[in-house]
């Protein structure tokens, strides 16, 4: 599946032990959490590049992560 929208880093999980900061996609249609598929799921430099632009992403979601397996950033957004 692709998937479009701009990167952010934003608290996660708020009140849970899974809470952290995490880089997201937010699309039109919701929010995710971004992996790459051969990335480190918690800190991946790549990603925290990306935090500010938009890109679309071509992966899998599996519930609300997003793992691509492909990105690309889009120009002029």
């Amino acid at each position: 599946m692709e998937l479009r929208g701009k990167v952010v880093k934003e608290s996660f999980g708020q009140g849970t032990k899974s809470e952290r900061l995490a880089v997201q996609l937010v699309t039109p249609g919701g929010k995710y959490i971004l992996r790459r598929a051969e990335g480190n799921a918690f800190k991946d430099p790549i990603l925290e590049e990306l935090v500010g632009k938009t890109i679309v992403g071509t992966g899998v979601l599996q519930g609300y992560v997003f793992i691509m397996s492909s990105l690309q950033e889009v120009s002029g957004d």
